[in-house]
């Protein structure tokens, strides 16, 4: 009996140990209930009193939506928040699908421009034409419409009829056009670079777009492709089940290519290949940039982390998060994150610390001494904490200051539509060139349209001209600071010869998409695209190719300074705030 004693003692103390820490935890939640119900109580009094006692009358639609978009944006930018308004926004996100024309819109002016128009929609076969001027929709005017109007007015349901009044080269008229549903294709582009290497251009993750890149794969090899370029810049990612599958495309069955963890543990996951790769050994570049996001990033780092392929560009953006939708009360929805995705070699790859806000609720990269190392299959050393790092590093330099206020200030396009419809189309996307007589015609263009701009140097200069003479140091150095205006000061001119090759770049990409789309311009822009070429010049040398994937080399580093296009401005859609309608 005394020898068990003790034994009774311990299970007795457990007993009461497990009933503290029960009571410990009922008390810790309800106490968290409580605070939930107490703010949710306040909340609903304090707009019952605005409602009640406001000077004005209140949108209630407007107000509630301001409220829950602040209190999410205290968390992460994908934890979003839907009205039943945005649903088909939503569809987009996930199937790439939606009601409406065909094309996307630029505001920025009094009236919003058709900035792209993709062939073969109902756009493009009603005739309206990317630089259409958007007057009116079904007679109601758009004057200083915005864009996210004049989106809700041009979408709706397939087969119904909307009527476009638009302004082009100063004249007006009525184009009728039958909606459809549109389903923007994720491979704009595929074809032969040489004789040996196939280029696939794949901008989104929606649904079954495995197929179209499935389909691409097999077309390319039956054009004796023994070599292949996949190409993710600035593809934002979408769905995680599709990423696994593009994966597979390379990757025999039974391989993990990516797995889930968060607080809700039914949305642990762990997804591997199932299926026979389409080929499992033919040479792979998988090309990334800034713009690289989500899925792209478990893609490119799963073939990097497997040593099936060679990473080619610029460090991806750093998205580790994965987000689920969920429906809400009166058709709305929540678009919110559940967990942390993790690739082969067990990193998780997000850039930005969402759970650790600064004062100011500014977040920062994950720091150095937080960032671990990873092993490929083949022991090559990955690290995470900061998106994928490719295995070759190809730099685009920056664009000049006056080629970025050309592009940004749509000189470029307001004059690619001139210049459509004043020319025949050119023979063929790869043979365009900006001749002479082009470029000065462009020239002329901008002094009609007193095309002005002061460098980052003047405008530095100017600030700092301003404070000497707030300070009084002006006088005593004024022949210096003359000086420096006239060395530092620009001439239109002058610039426009320096910079001519990157200004003629941007030139002939928006030409060359008026004729011929979307898949002339990534046609066009492949003979001269530095990141493309150190692709195909890899995949051509064996021996290095081999030796990057065993890790017998190091990060290579590349900077062209001739190549001064930007791929955020090649290959985005437009401008960054173009909206599909």
């Amino acid at each position: 009996m005394k020898k068990t004693r003790p034994v009774r003692f311990l299970i007795v103390a457990a007993i009461i140990i497990s009933a503290g820490l029960s009571i410990s935890f009922l008390a810790t939640q309800e106490t968290r209930d409580f605070r939930i119900a107490k703010n949710l109580d306040i909340f609903l009094s304090l707009y019952r009193e605005l409602n009640t006692f406001y000077v004005d009358d209140l949108n209630p639609d407007k107000l509630v939506k301001t409220g829950i978009d602040n209190m999410l944006k205290t968390l992460d930018p994908y934890t979003v928040y839907y009205p039943e308004s945005e649903s088909e926004e939503v569809a987009f996100m996930t199937t790439g699908k939606y009601g409406g024309i065909g094309s996307l819109i630029r505001g920025g002016g009094e009236y919003v421009v058709i900035s792209l128009v993709y062939k073969g929609f109902p756009a493009d076969l009603a005739g309206v034409r990317a630089g259409d001027l958007l007057k009116k929709v079904d007679g109601v005017s758009l004057e200083n419409a915005d864009t996210e109007l004049v989106s809700q007015k041009l979408k709706g349901n397939p087969g119904t009829t909307v009527n476009l009044t638009i302004e082009r080269n100063g004249k007006e008229m009525v184009i009728p056009v039958r909606r459809e549903k549109i389903e923007i294709p994720s491979v704009p582009y595929y074809g032969m670079i040489d004789q040996e290497t196939g280029y696939i251009r794949f901008t989104n993750f929606t649904q079954n777009c495995t197929e179209e890149v499935r389909n691409a794969l097999i077309k390319l090899k039956n054009e004796k492709a023994a070599k292949i370029i996949l190409d993710l810049r600035s593809n934002p990612g979408g769905l995680l089940t599709e990423a696994v599958d593009i994966v597979n495309l390379f990757v025999g069955p039974g391989n993990e290519i990516v797995s889930t963890k968060g607080k809700v543990k039914q949305f642990d996951e762990s997804f591997k290949t199932s299926k026979a790769a389409v080929d499992q050994d033919i040479p792979l570049a998988v090309i990334i940039n800034r713009g690289s996001a989500s899925a792209s990033e478990i893609v490119a780092g799963a073939i990097q982390d497997l040593d099936r392929g060679v990473v080619v560009g610029q460090r991806s953006y750093g998205k580790g998060l994965v987000q689920i939708t969920r429906p809400l009360s009166y058709n709305t929805q929540l678009k919110v994150t559940t967990a942390k995705y993790y690739i082969p070699s067990g990193r998780c790859i997000q850039a930005l610390d969402f759970s650790h806000p600064n004062e100011d609720g500014s977040v920062g990269i994950i720091p150095d001494s937080l960032i671990s190392e990873f092993r490929t299959r083949n022991g090559r050393v990955v690290k995470d904490g900061g998106g994928i790092t490719p295995d070759v590093d190809v730099v685009p330099s920056s664009l000049s200051q006056i080629a970025a206020e050309l592009y940004m200030r749509n000189f470029i396009f307001d004059y690619a539509t001139r210049y459509f419809w004043n020319n025949p189309a050119p023979e063929s996307p790869e043979k365009f060139i900006v001749s002479d007589q082009i470029y000065t015609d462009f020239t002329n263009f901008l002094r009609e349209r007193n095309f002005s701009y002061s460098t980052i140097t003047e405008l530095s200069l100017n600030e700092l001209i301003s404070n000497a003479k707030k300070e009084k140091y002006y006088e005593l150095h004024k022949d210096l600071f003359t000086e420096l205006q006239n060395d530092l000061r620009h001439t239109l001119e002058n610039d426009l010869v320096t910079f001519r090759n990157e200004i003629s770049e941007l030139l002939a990409d928006e030409i060359i998409g008026r004729y011929y789309y979307e898949e002339g311009s990534i046609k066009y822009s492949l003979g001269t695209d530095e990141q493309v070429m150190k692709a195909v010049e890899i995949l051509k040398r064996g021996d290095e190719y081999k030796s990057i994937l065993q890790g017998r080399s190091g990060s290579i580093l590349i900077t062209r300074e001739d190549n001064a296009i930007m791929s955020v401005f090649r290959y985005g859609s437009g401008h960054g705030d173009d909206v599909n309608v």
